[in-house]
């Protein structure tokens, strides 16, 4: 384990869910009221929840953020079919198991969103509320997305260059530290990047072909041209870069990226799963300068969620609980408070 992992989170504990060893942080009374359980995107960890667990530790709330399959101290399978949705929510129905509870509140963010947005659909007997950071319920695409993705954006789409078996493995772990430092920046630096570097539109939710002069998301090359030692709007402190930088340097990104390597798989398999969440309280969170996922990709959520509400968070990007915490600990926590009182 990280050592600066360990400085900075609740004591690791371990739990046999699924099939696989799964590492998570807990904190606030087990068994009091409604678990709250984050799930991290990529790059990330459960290490991208800190501030939201000290703030639940805080405020009394029962809260619990897993590495997930892939990541971190938890297992990593060989085969890429065993990180597709029914394995990924499902690794969160064994940990309710194991702990005991019997329906939790998801919060998800980036990858993590969509596999919380799963939940009600898949395992609805399990899901008390739902709260998507960033991440919008978005419906399903009326075809093959990654197909989609290589029509509307090419095949140097980060997404798409995901696919190619060992090839995005090996250039994010040639150098963990620039990869991190690259990915986790505030919203200021890419105002500032070239036009070609602050992508705008969903990228899970293409629509036609790339206009003349939008990013078409290739990371792969913004990653080789950027300049390791720009420094404008990073968003990590040192201790807070060694926590990740350590764990993916002894992991290396092919968990993570087998998440999308089922892009195909997971469309292909969940043509029979309800396209409407009714009857279940939700919230969704949105970063007013996220350019991967947009404010705007979360318009018409309302036509297919019952019981909705949704929350601005001005001047953050993508990496909205790490840039705003304590916005988005407020947020939380009293939709928490209102929705699930103890």
């Amino acid at each position: 384990m990280s050592a600066a992992l360990a400085r900075q989170m609740p004591p690791v504990q371990h739990a046999k869910v699924n099939g696989i060893d799964m590492a998570y942080y807990e904190v606030g009374p087990r068994g009091k009221g409604v678990p709250l359980i984050f799930c991290h995107g990529f790059p990330e960890l459960a290490f991208s929840w800190r501030h939201q667990l000290r703030a639940c530790e805080a405020a009394g709330v029962w809260a619990i953020a897993p590495d997930q399959r892939g990541y971190g101290l938890t297992s990593r399978p060989d085969e890429v079919t065993a990180y597709d949705l029914e394995h990924l929510t499902g690794d969160l129905v064994g940990l309710l198991d194991h702990l005991g509870a019997e329906k939790a509140v998801f919060c998800g963010h980036d990858w993590g969103g969509l596999i919380v947005w799963m939940m009600p659909l898949m395992h609805p007997t399990r899901t008390a509320g739902v709260i998507g950071l960033n991440t919008p319920f978005m419906q399903r695409q009326p075809m093959d997305p990654i197909a989609l993705m290589r029509m509307a954006l090419g095949e140097d789409m980060y997404i798409v260059w995901f696919q190619k078996p060992g090839d995005a493995d090996k250039a994010l772990a040639a150098d963990v530290d620039k990869t991190i430092r690259f990915f986790m920046r505030k919203a200021e630096a890419m105002a500032t990047a070239p036009e070609a570097e602050a992508p705008k539109g969903n990228p899970l939710d293409p629509q036609g072909q790339v206009a003349e002069g939008q990013s078409t998301f290739a990371f792969r090359e913004l990653l080789a041209m950027w300049d390791k030692s720009d420094t404008v709007g990073q968003l990590l402190n040192p201790d807070e870069l060694a926590a990740f930088v350590e764990t993916f340097e002894q992991t290396g990104f092919t968990g993570g990226i087998n998440w999308y390597r089922n892009f195909t798989r997971n469309w292909e398999r969940s043509a029979d799963l309800p396209t409407r969440i009714d009857d279940l309280p939700c919230l969704m969170v949105m970063a007013e300068l996220d350019a991967v996922l947009p404010p705007s990709s979360a318009d018409n959520m309302g036509e297919r969620i019952g019981d909705l509400e949704k929350v601005l968070v001005k001047g953050s990007g993508h990496w909205t609980q790490q840039e705003k915490p304590d916005e988005v600990n407020r947020i939380v926590l009293e939709w928490m408070g209102r929705r699930f009182p103890k």
